[in-house]
This record gives structure tokens, sequence and C-alpha cells, in this order.
């Protein structure tokens, strides 16, 4: 082998390297709105936050889910205060929607007692 080969070989190996490196990173960073576990063996998380709002311009009223339990926490102030903890959460109270089958948005509407027409002259009077 001459010189020519060996650094080549050496060139491949650092873009391989360095693709790998560029993944890991690119998981790490977006891999949770993918989809990807954070949790080693794949374990469901149990930690998420519910919703967000902001106070003013430096606290926020943060509700956090934790396994069946919600607590409300202002975040971002001198202290980080728990406002109420032990929050149950509340049951699905709408059933899970089915999918729809092709050309049944006009069934919808329908079921609901409107047309399509009617949908378009709603949005032209809002306007």
């Amino acid at each position: 082998m001459d010189i020519d080969s060996y650094i080549r070989l050496v060139l491949s190996l650092v873009l391989v390297i360095g693709l790998i490196l560029l993944l890991a990173v690119g998981l790490r960073r977006w891999g949770a709105r993918l989809g990807v576990p954070a949790a080693a063996g794949g374990r469901a998380r149990r930690l998420r936050v519910v919703e967000a709002t902001v106070v003013d311009t430096r606290r926020r009223l943060v509700l956090v889910r934790r396994d069946e339990t919600e607590h409300l926490l202002l975040v971002g102030g001198l202290n980080d205060v728990v406002v109420e903890q032990d929050i149950p959460v509340p049951p699905d109270t709408d059933p899970p929607a089915e999918p729809l089958a092709p050309g049944s948005f006009r069934s919808v509407l329908k079921r609901r007692g409107g047309t399509a027409k009617d949908g378009a002259a709603g949005d032209e009077t809002r306007r």
C-alpha cells in the first residue's frame, strides 16, 4: 500500500466517525420529538409538561404530570413555588375519534346538521 491509500483510509474513517457523532447529537437533541425514548430499556416516560403559560416577563405557570398526578408550579422568579400538588388527572371526556373514511366529510357534516355550503358561508360572514 502506498501513502495515498493510507490517507484515503484515514479520511474515510474520520468521515464515518463524524457521521456517527452527528447522528448521536441529532438523536439527543431531537429524539424526543421523533418518539425516541430517552430512558434506558425503552421505559415509558413518567414526567411531562402538560401546559405552560407566561405570568409575567420572569415567571411561568407550569402544569406537570407525574404518573397519574398533576402538579402546578410557578417557576422563574427568585424561588420556584409549588402552587398546588396532587391534582388528580381528569378523565378523558371526549371518546377517541374514529378514523374517517375517504369521502366521509359530507356524512360528518350531515350528522352535525350542516352542509359544506353552510360552513363556507359561515367562514365568509366571520371575515
